[in-house]
């Protein structure tokens, strides 16, 4: 998510604030050069969805000609600062300053640097423009890069062409004393004077950011999914790093003005995603219940009501880990007490150091057992091994169980979840430790692929379905 204020448009050079970027997960197939991209989903209906994919990979629209793919340090360390941002940002808010319809967007997985994990295309205008926007559950504010936006470095290099808006009938502005306004200044901490425009800054911790005016404009989701007056940023200084294409960030966090709370009366705060499991597959977001079209048991657990006046994220309650079915010697406060996110934008899932501790002496122990040989780390990644003498569908990967609240018990994915195929000489143990207990869990985006994740906001409840996304 980005922590979002507001200032004068004629002030663009705003003081940065410690706020969160976007990223992607690392998978080996991506930087090995995956040829093919994999057919969608099965059931995977065009009509009904957008197509998500990674932005270096063989299913992309984005042209890549001429980028450099970033390197793997480049990630880990990005992921890093994401988790950096997100502590910090809760670590300040600790200490002060209707019927529902459903509709399906295809997603794809993407590993575009500062700019979130999974792209969709989405609409704009009257006639409709459509943009590759990166989607991500830890913002709030959806925006485009917009005209007029002068040449680099007010704007940066995009794939194809820039919103306009004085090309569509249905653009309007949003003044500063309204309502709608005060929505952008209640993801901040600061709310600084204005004129008569709503002017919104989203800076990220990578040095990222976007200024221009929050207006209103028509959104397109499907060709029957058409909403008025949706409410969204409109970039006229932006920067994002890497040479990064998308148009911009679809906002799908908790606060009033994300795409989930302004599309309530259609979707009734309900959406789900699949998470393609690799740069050349496909996954899907959906918005709606999607649950009758699920061919499997969803298993539930509770949503916990934001502590603390966290407006954005999304909290679960982890409760427990098990290795190869015995459950670890962890006291349940270790992940209650600092409390556990759910955030699509992270890569690696985090955990307090007295948890990741037992669970990596386990998972060294059964990896042991199997003599395989160890490998050099790579931070986050502590605990790797040499499987190039090993054919890889046949390595013994420990399996890994995540318990929630609610009897809801997760096995992660042996090949994402548990072990991170890095290359053949190197896979490591797929978690990472925060600093201290006290930091928040985070629970990313690697452990959450091959099932899909369903958000039912006004349930209070957020659902996996195993079986699914395959």
């Amino acid at each position: 998510m980005a922590i979002l204020h507001t200032c004068f448009l004629r002030a663009l050079l705003c003081s940065p604030l410690p706020l969160l970027i976007f990223f992607s997960w690392y998978n080996v197939e991506a930087y090995g050069g995956a040829i093919n991209c994999s057919s969608p989903l099965k059931g995977f209906n065009h009509s009904g969805k957008l197509q998500l994919i990674d932005k270096y990979g063989p299913c992309s629209p984005l042209s890549t000609q001429g980028k450099t793919i970033p390197r793997l340090q480049e990630i880990f360390l990005l992921d890093e600062l994401r988790v950096r941002s997100i502590h910090s940002l809760i670590n300040n808010q600790q200490h002060p300053l209707g019927d529902s319809k459903a509709t399906v967007l295809p997603t794809k997985s993407g590993v575009a640097l500062g700019t979130g994990n999974y792209i969709v295309s989405i609409g704009l205008g009257t006639p409709k423009q459509d943009f590759m926007v990166a989607m991500d559950t830890g913002s709030d504010l959806t925006w485009i890069q917009c005209q007029p936006c002068p040449n680099s470095p007010t704007c940066y290099e995009q794939s194809g062409p820039t919103f306009d808006p004085s090309k569509s009938s249905s653009y309007s502005g949003i003044t500063c004393g309204s309502a709608e306004c005060s929505h952008v200044y209640s993801a901040t901490f600061y709310s600084p004077p204005c004129n008569s425009a709503c002017i919104y800054e989203a800076h990220y911790g990578d040095q990222s950011f976007s200024i221009g005016l929050f207006g209103r404009e028509t959104l397109t989701l499907t060709p029957s999914d058409v909403f008025s007056s949706f409410q969204f940023g409109c970039g006229q200084k932006n920067s994002l790093i890497n040479g990064v294409t998308v148009a911009g960030i679809l906002g799908l966090a908790r606060n009033q003005v994300s795409l989930v709370s302004q599309t309530a009366s259609t979707y009734g705060k309900i959406f789900s995603y699949c998470l393609p499991r690799s740069e050349s597959s496909i996954g899907y977001l959906a918005f709606g219940d999607q649950t009758s079209e699920t061919s499997s048991a969803v298993n539930y657990t509770q949503l916990i009501p934001n502590p603390d006046g966290y407006p954005n994220f999304y909290f679960v309650q982890l409760i427990g880990i098990s290795v190869e079915g015995q459950r670890l010697a962890i006291d349940p406060s270790v992940f209650t007490t600092p409390g556990t996110i759910i955030d699509s934008g992270t890569v690696v899932t985090r955990l307090p150091p007295s948890a990741y501790d037992a669970l990596r002496s386990a998972f060294r122990q059964v990896m042991s057992e199997s003599n395989y040989p160890l490998a050099p780390p790579i931070s986050p990644y502590d605990t790797c091994y040499d499987l190039s003498g090993y054919n890889i569908d046949t390595v013994n990967v420990p399996s890994i169980v995540l318990h929630f609240d609610g009897d809801t018990d997760l096995q992660v994915d042996p090949f994402s979840g548990a072990l991170a195929v890095l290359s053949e000489s190197q896979a490591c143990l797929a978690f990472a430790a925060n600093r201290d207990d006290s930091q928040m869990v985070i629970f990313g985006n690697r452990q959450q692929r091959t099932f899909e994740v369903i958000y039912d906001v006004p349930g209070q409840r957020l659902g996996f379905a195993v079986g699914t996304c395959n």
